[in-house]
């Protein structure tokens, strides 16, 4: 467990999970869009480090709330654990969109280059001096904490790309690597939806009074945006591909476990039960947290 209580081992997420249990029901409905400061996140259950490397399965927090609370009570925490299943699945259907993106953000890096403006106001978002007291506290935040709240990263999007003007790729970029809990799909499709790319035409717009509100009136920013200008020279949304067929192992074939910090808990597959691992190989983290996370995953499956 990190000092701000982010699981990164598969103990430490369900002993997360257990404690957050009774809130995860209709007090988190009616309070998990509350941003109380750093350190202070006790809506949320703070397990997306475990998540994003499966550590605990979306399907093993699901089984456990609704063995504690009904679908009625805890129907928003599960959408929730859906939402980001459906980031996932709607990248892997998209495969081209990864790789797209990063050319994108060499393109923005290049236009930072080329503009005095652009790279002026750039420097002063990632230094947190744009005079927008909520953006530049979450970027101070981030930095010192490797997280923000859900709902403060759609007003940090939303402030980034439209009141700031600046690329969503960079602002991805910017978040991606200093989450503790960065995920391909999460992050980047989230960035796409707020600047109005993903669903096409539908924006996310900060709004002053309600970053006051969701705040406990700690913000109180003034000079947001109050139109939104689309991107129109980002990427053009691939169409899905076929689901990709599942291919069984072969239970008599000598087996190689390879572990990468995508799925850290493969004593969850069915498929896995019985194979005859010989050797188990791993793919080293890009981080502290992957490699933390990491350890724990290899020590459990060299015990299996």
């Amino acid at each position: 467990m990190t000092e701000a209580g982010f699981p990164l081992s598969r103990a430490d997420a369900f002993q997360r999970l257990q404690s957050f249990l009774p809130t995860a029901g209709r007090a988190y409905a009616r309070l998990r869009n509350k941003d109380q400061g750093k350190g202070r996140h006790v809506h949320v259950s703070r397990l997306s480090p475990a998540v994003r490397r499966r550590l605990i399965t979306e399907a093993e927090i699901i089984e456990t709330v609704l063995a504690h609370h009904d679908l009625a009570s805890a129907e928003k925490f599960v959408s929730e654990v859906f939402w980001r299943s459906y980031w996932k699945g709607w990248l892997e259907q998209r495969p081209t969109l990864w790789p797209n993106y990063r050319a994108a953000l060499e393109r923005a890096k290049d236009r930072l280059d080329a503009s005095a403006d652009l790279r002026l106001r750039h420097e002063a978002a990632i230094d947190a001096r744009t005079g927008i007291d909520c953006f530049d506290a979450w970027v101070e935040e981030l930095n010192v904490t490797g997280y923000l709240h859900n709902w403060a990263r759609m007003q940090f999007a939303s402030i980034w790309i439209f009141t700031l003007g600046l690329p969503w790729e960079l602002g991805a970029a910017f978040l991606f690597d200093r989450l503790i809990d960065a995920d391909p799909a999460s992050n980047t499709l989230s960035w796409r939806w707020v600047a109005g790319l993903h669903t096409v035409g539908k924006v996310y717009l900060a709004d002053a009074g309600r970053i006051r509100s969701m705040t406990n009136g700690r913000f109180s920013p003034t000079g947001l945006a109050h139109t939104a200008i689309i991107p129109t020279d980002s990427l053009q949304t691939p169409q899905p591909a076929a689901v990709r067929p599942f291919a069984r192992p072969n239970p008599s074939a000598p087996t190689l476990l390879l572990l990468t910090s995508e799925d850290l808990s493969p004593e969850t597959s069915q498929e896995m039960h019985g194979l005859p691992v010989r050797a188990i190989a791993c793919i080293d983290g890009c981080n502290t947290w992957d490699r933390m996370a990491m350890a724990d995953g290899m020590e459990r499956a060299c015990k299996a």
